[in-house]
């Protein structure tokens, strides 16, 4: 195994020097990254002389530890490298790297005790080292817990570049694993993730203008604030017409994808991908057969249609011309409420916004079994839109909804925000008799003229500017119920003000 050479940069990548903390953050993870990518190499060094010195029988398992070794040095490697080049990026993934670089300390350092126990022969120093660390989390073998972390590593990679292959639940699944043998370890637990929205919407703010991002790219590439999972799962399907893969017409080359999802473990997947050329948003939608054989089917966004069918899933349908009746195209079973409602809102704006689409039917701008518990008129970064928070029949989660008022886009969603759950008291504040300021609200905006950083105030709050004083107090006391017979309903619209249509 090739020795590592850790290069730091000298240089400053373009925007760091603007924020020093990013700069610092960038330096830890740079050197934690690159430390335990040399401890990984060099014990894989040390590996490959011992299984040199053991019969041949003994070599499949320790030789999956020294390949699995390999690659978690490359990704340790990467992520160093990719933090300098993503550097507004790297406050969002420097909680989640808190969580496995302990952890991968650990399993190396007590590699490193059994290799060196002079007092056993080489035979029994891996066969102790394998069953013991084995048995440390029920269910992983030393070289499955390898694969957990490189898996591990490979997302946070995703969520450093803001891949779309980046999987959020995958994720939290694996978090809550290495969680497991942290504790099993007895490695003190880690700092909880950080919500600093701030930085969050600076970062997102820096990459869009840095790489000609599109909105829709972000939507899925940073780990939800938080996650409210259905009870009862739908079952996910593709209904075509299908082609089999590789028969369906080429696209130019100039395509951008903006999110891709996978669902029933890969056995459905989605990706939305955009036309440069005229803009023209498309939806490929690919399924696997009971045999593993891959069918595929592709439609343009303005020719779906999306609705609610139960609890956690979404079905698209389109129009059959010939039979004259909209027909089903895919079928979406979320895990979490919060990916549902992402993905809902996306297409839907996605569809809006398309020069190919000739109207959008009303309804498609309203979230099924979703309750509408308020409403009023905002000034929101000098436009006039509708605040209107929703909470969910089947999860009881609430969220803060943001449509353009007027125009062509009207009733169009902005921006969306989850309520956090059991939210303390001082989550909100009523900051004036027409300003509101929410902590810790991570915000999704679903167009690029929008700028969240803009309702950023002290420490990260973001502010609400209601167009009337009742709808402030309103607001708060939906949150902060406080009895007051003095205080108007500000569900009710005032005369001045062009109100949406009723749900």
């Amino acid at each position: 195994m090739e020795p590592v050479r850790i290069r730091v940069r000298t240089g400053v990548p373009r925007g760091a020097a603007r924020n020093p903390a990013a700069r610092d953050l960038g330096l830890r993870v740079l050197n934690g990254c690159c430390l335990e990518a040399e401890r990984a190499d060099r014990i894989g060094s040390c590996l490959q002389v011992l299984r040199n010195a053991l019969p041949e029988h003994l070599h499949p398992h320790l030789t999956a530890v020294i390949d699995q070794l390999q690659i978690t040095t490359q990704l340790l490697q990467d992520l160093a490298d990719k933090s300098q080049v993503h550097i507004s990026q790297v406050p969002v993934m420097i909680d989640y790297l808190n969580v496995i670089l302990p952890c991968l300390c650990r399993t190396l350092r007590d590699i490193m005790s059994f290799y060196e126990d002079k007092s056993r022969s080489k035979d029994s120093r891996w066969r102790a080292m394998y069953h013991t660390m084995s048995n440390e989390l029920p269910g992983t073998t030393l070289p499955a817990r390898f694969i957990m972390y490189n898996q591990f590593l490979g997302l946070l990679n995703f969520m450093l570049t803001r891949d779309p292959n980046f999987d959020v639940n995958a994720m939290e699944a694996l978090r809550l694993r290495i969680l497991q043998l942290r504790e099993a370890r007895k490695i003190d637990p880690p700092s909880p993730i950080g919500t600093d929205v701030s930085r969050r919407d600076t970062a997102l703010d820096f990459w869009r203008r840095e790489t000609d991002s599109h909105w829709a790219e972000a939507i899925f590439t940073q780990p939800f604030p938080s996650r409210r999972e259905f009870r009862k799962r739908g079952k996910s399907d593709a209904f075509g017409p299908l082609d089999r893969m590789g028969h369906t017409n080429p696209f130019p080359h100039d395509v951008k994808i903006l999110v891709k999802r996978t669902f029933e473990n890969n056995r459905v997947s989605i990706i939305i991908f955009m036309r440069q050329a005229d803009q023209l948003p498309f939806i490929l939608v690919r399924t696997l057969t009971a045999g593993g054989e891959p069918w595929v089917s592709i439609r343009p966004v303005h020719d779906l249609n999306i609705e609610r069918e139960s609890t956690s899933v979404l079905h698209l349908s389109y129009w059959d011309s010939i039979e004259r009746r909209r027909k089903a195209w895919a079928s979406l079973s979320f895990l979490t409420w919060e990916e549902l409602v992402l993905f809902y809102c996306t297409f839907v704006c996605l569809k809006a916004r398309s020069e190919w689409t000739q109207k959008v039917d009303s309804r498609e701008f309203k979230i099924s079994r979703e309750k509408r518990l308020f409403q009023a008129q905002i000034i929101d970064d000098a436009f006039e839109h509708f605040l209107v928070v929703y909470e969910d029949a089947h999860t009881k989660g609430r969220r803060l909804h943001v449509i353009a008022r007027d125009g062509p886009l009207a009733r169009c969603p902005v921006w969306t925000a989850f309520v956090p759950p059991d939210a303390p008291e001082d989550w909100l504040i009523h900051k004036a008799p027409h300003r509101v300021w929410l902590r810790d609200l991570q915000v999704y905006s679903f167009c690029d003229e929008y700028q969240p950083h803009n309702q950023r105030r002290s420490f990260g709050a973001f502010q609400i500017k209601f167009t009337h004083v009742a709808a402030a107090t309103g607001f708060k006391q939906l949150f902060n119920p406080i009895p007051d017979a003095s205080v108007e309903d500000a569900s009710e619209n005032d005369d001045d003000e062009d109100p949406i249509p009723s749900e």
